[in-house]
């Protein structure tokens, strides 16, 4: 860890709103009727206010990068899987055979693994471990997940790997997670950010049975009376409930705001870490964009926090980034209409008889 460990994000400016009318005015001068490509007309000019320039680029270096990090409470029995997935699935991804790894190459984007809090200290970790918090976190419905130093170390690491993906030329950001039993945290976040109930938030994650939800329903229930106490203040939030993994995400997902470069959120556990970026970093969420819906409860209800909605509907719930990516090529093709289709005026395609106003 560095000795420094204040917390300050820089100034967050909104995306361009003259590139975002410059490309409402551009749609509307393509060989096509107006509105005719529905949200793909709304993802381009996203696309252009986030670059500030109409017709924007398409994207060159689309970057994925998955925090990795076990919990304490997964031992409470809230996952269909034993905790030491986590290590061994961390090693797929190294070695490429991961979903992620194959979805991110067939969207033209690279994957990094960045290893937070993995309870391991094999040496495939070592080289993915630079900024390693500890093994494991506290379980979060007796303890806090994480020291006051901790948990800054992680959210200044989460904000130095942004800092190193945008300096290397990534042009477009997606987090993904990766830990067993992260979802139960996250689920914790949500239902304190947002005023809602335990039962209300518990999903099946990782395909819980019955019992397994009762266990996961009481483990959030008792991480929320402990996360309510320390609700004002978002470090201490994620301190108290979340884990070095998603303390990392929270502040990666802040700081690509504050290097005005977009991000395609994935699904609970990456949009749980962004509800406590907003907080950390009033503003942020205007640089992201959702890629999904899932069928996770706590998952729809921070995106409707967020004020976001997703692109898919594909109940791709595993993680890493898999929905996030899924959806790239929609953006892909979103920048491209805007950069590549000619005009009425280029084509001598006559327009429509009346003017149509503009959305």
């Amino acid at each position: 860890m560095d000795a420094d460990t204040s917390i300050e994000f820089g100034e967050i400016e909104p995306p361009s709103d003259q590139a975002r009318s410059a490309a409402i005015a551009l749609h509307g001068k393509l060989v096509k009727p107006a509105g005719s490509l529905g949200r793909l007309e709304e993802l381009g000019v996203w696309i252009s206010s986030c670059q500030g320039q109409a017709p924007p680029r398409p994207f060159t270096r689309p970057r994925v990068v998955v925090f990795a990090g076990d919990h304490g409470i997964a031992k409470k029995g809230v996952s269909a899987y034993p905790a030491e997935v986590t290590s061994q699935l961390v090693g797929t991804m190294l070695t490429g055979g991961a979903a992620i790894n194959v979805l991110a190459a067939a969207a033209g984007a690279s994957v990094r693994v960045v290893d937070m809090a993995v309870d391991t200290e094999e040496s495939a970790m070592r080289s993915i471990g630079e900024y390693k918090v500890r093994r494991g976190s506290g379980s979060i419905d007796v303890e806090d997940a994480l020291t006051d130093a901790e948990v800054r170390a992680a959210v200044l690491a989460g904000m130095k790997v942004a800092d190193a993906e945008v300096d290397g030329g990534a042009d477009l950001l997606i987090a993904g997670d990766l830990g067993i039993g992260n979802s139960t945290p996250a689920s914790v976040l949500v239902a304190a950010l947002t005023g809602t109930e335990p039962v209300a938030v518990v999903g099946r994650g990782s395909g819980i049975d019955d019992n397994a939800w009762m266990r996961k329903a009481t483990a959030v229930r008792d991480a929320l009376r402990r996360a309510r106490v320390v609700l004002a203040d978002p470090l201490a939030l994620l301190r108290t409930s979340s884990g070095a993994d998603i303390a990392a995400m929270a502040g990666f997902l802040a700081q690509a705001a504050v290097r005005r470069t977009p991000v395609v959120l994935d699904g609970l556990v990456v949009c749980a870490a962004a509800m406590v970026a907003e907080e950390l970093a009033p503003g942020a969420r205007r640089w992201w964009m959702s890629g999904q819906l899932t069928g996770e409860p706590a998952h729809a209800l921070a995106l409707e926090h967020l004020d976001l909605g997703g692109l898919l509907d594909l109940d791709v719930r595993l993680g890493e980034g898999t929905g996030a990516v899924t959806a790239l090529p929609l953006l892909m093709m979103a920048a491209r209409v805007l950069a590549e289709m000619t005009t009425h005026e280029q084509s001598g395609v006559s327009g429509p008889l009346t003017p149509v106003p503009a959305s």
